[in-house]
């Protein structure tokens, strides 16, 4: 069995070539037991010498290929262009920062051969600290039960797809990809593991507060319009209070007279109804700009140089 690894890289000079020794003696210890390997990795865009340490892996090592993009694509464009690249039998996508075990490579694989599609790595958040887990977890139970797939707290990129899984989500070719959740929607059977957190060896993570809440909520958005919904039911709730306020500001007024309404009260009334009305406009956009983007029809990424012959890189 032919097994590919893809491993998306940005700004990764400083470890993507002991990254390479690390899977490579992965690769040995797996050959007696009949599995190939081959080394898929995607460039997005780095600014530093990564794409030059590709081409030289790439000329000592027949089994890596490469594909460098244009520009900064993001991670998701990177992981379409690693998955539409990789020909082998179960591909494990896979971090090149060494944040992701290489050894457990091997229990993959294992856990494939006892008829697994998906093999999922699930990290344990010892190390982190308290307020980004305690974050997480709620983000999770959050999104669960709105969206329409469960998404496992822990469980990343990291993890091995068999070729029917990989087939699977490159057959869905929307713009707005969210890997974690399109690999959670495609199903077929699927077992998970834990792991112990690893500490990234160099460099620091390129994911910022703003970029990790983008990242959620297009988990939230991807998978439903149960936001929406929530929007609607909000607004008929506020208009349901409106209407007892209403009656209750008449019948006060027919027991006790007319009294000047209250400042404060109007102006926490006004302020409150307007900032409930630009987070349901702003839930609106978002979903009008992701249809935007998918009417468009561009590429997910442009690939710069390459030494992988059978591309598809201009599929939408």
């Amino acid at each position: 069995m032919l097994i590919s690894i893809v491993a998306p890289c940005y700004n990764e000079e400083d470890v993507v070539e002991r990254f390479h020794e690390a899977v490579q003696k992965v690769a040995e210890d797996l050959l007696p037991l009949g599995h190939d390997m081959e080394f898929v990795y995607v460039d997005d865009g780095s600014r530093d010498r990564t794409l030059t340490l590709l081409q030289s892996l790439a000329a000592a090592d027949a089994r890596v290929r490469y594909v460098s993009f244009s520009r900064n694509f993001g991670k998701e464009a990177a992981l379409l262009a690693g998955l539409r690249h990789a020909s082998g039998d179960s591909v494990v996508v896979m971090d090149a920062d060494l944040q992701h075990p290489p050894e457990l490579i091997r229990r993959m694989v294992e856990l494939r051969d006892q008829g697994y599609d998906q093999v999922l790595a699930r990290r344990s958040r010892n190390g982190d600290r308290l307020t980004r887990t305690l974050t997480a977890r709620l983000y999770y139970r959050l999104v669960n039960r709105l969206v329409d797939v469960e998404l496992k707290d822990g469980v990343g990129d990291f993890r091995l797809l068999s070729r029917r899984v990989v087939d699977a989500v490159l057959g869905l070719t929307e713009y707005n990809r969210f890997s974690k959740g399109l690999f959670a929607w495609v199903g077929f059977p699927t077992t998970t593991f834990e792991y112990e957190n690893a500490v990234r060896e160099h460099g620091s993570s390129s994911w910022t507060l703003k970029s990790l809440l983008n990242y959620g909520l297009d988990g939230l958005l991807s998978f439903n319009n149960r936001p929406l919904r929530a929007a609607l039911h909000l607004g008929m709730w506020l208009l349901l209070c409106a209407g007892v306020y209403t009656a209750w500001i008449v019948g006060a007024a027919l027991v006790n007279g007319v009294q000047t309404p209250g400042y404060v009260t109007i102006i926490t009334a006004v302020t409150a109804l307007a900032g409930v009305q630009m987070v349901m406009l702003g839930v609106i956009g978002e979903y009008t700009g992701r249809i935007y983007y998918e009417v468009k029809g561009r590429p997910h990424f442009l690939v710069k140089e390459s030494n992988v012959e059978r591309t598809k890189d201009l599929i939408p």
